[in-house]
């Protein structure tokens, strides 16, 4: 699991990734020690920046920055996939996840086909457990009118192959509205559409499947463990319906 997060990078980290941004373009590989002579820091600085922006370490940063496909395990039966998921669940995405919603009144979800249908769960599971605004829509028009400072804007996808999200992003730049990424499968190319990326899961479905013909399992596992935390939260009601 990664979570990609620039917005995070105070501005010495800012210039740290464009400058080894450039130099990956000129050079076919740059050590650590070679990355701080360039950005004139210590290599326990690039070490640091590596992981707050939301990598492993600084070699799972080099295969980014160089377009490379992060190494994930061969594909299995669905119900293997699953539990290797469930046995591997990373409880900090839950926790970033939620941070995002209480800093937000207005939580907008979207996606295209099935992963629509988990936006809308999604909808749901969060009208019950907190008090925030809570819409799921698929129509790109739809989510331009309601895009405001105040907005959290959470695109579910399991690929982010069908369809470019790019033109959405702009938008919600335009009006100041944050933009996170929910995808089930690392595609570097969400990168240039989201603020912030949440990878959730290392184990692939099989690559012979249509977008539209994989699961959404793993979206919804996820979204119960974020309800669970915020029904956590929420005062309880006793049964005369005092709190």
């Amino acid at each position: 699991m990664i979570r990609i997060d620039f917005s995070k990078l105070n501005p010495l980290e800012k210039e740290i990734h464009k400058t080894l941004s450039k130099a990956a373009t000129s050079k076919t590989s740059i050590t650590i020690d070679e990355a701080a002579e360039l950005c004139n820091c210590s290599m326990s600085k690039i070490s640091k920046f590596v992981k707050k922006l939301g990598f492993v370490n600084y070699k799972q940063y080099m295969q980014f920055l160089y377009q490379k496909d992060i190494s994930s395990p061969e594909a299995s039966s669905e119900l293997e996939r699953l539990k290797k998921y469930i046995e591997d669940f990373d409880p900090l995405l839950v926790e970033e996840f939620g941070k995002e919603v209480q800093k937000h009144q207005k939580i907008l979800f979207f996606g295209h086909g099935p992963s629509y249908l988990a936006a809308e769960y999604f909808e749901y599971k969060l009208r019950l457990t907190t008090n925030k605004f809570v819409n799921a829509l698929s129509e790109e028009f739809m989510v331009e009118n309601l895009l405001d400072s105040n907005t959290l804007l959470v695109i579910l996808t399991t690929t982010g192959t069908f369809r470019s999200f790019s033109t959405l992003f702009e938008s919600a730049k335009d009006k100041q509205a944050k933009v996170l990424i929910l995808c089930e499968e690392y595609n570097k190319e969400l990168l240039n559409s989201c603020d912030q990326l949440l990878w959730l899961s290392k184990y692939p479905q099989p690559k012979e499947l249509k977008p539209h013909q994989k699961t959404r399992t793993v979206f919804y596992i996820f979204i119960e463990e974020v309800a669970d935390c915020f029904r956590a939260l929420k005062p309880q009601e006793d049964e005369t319906g005092a709190i």
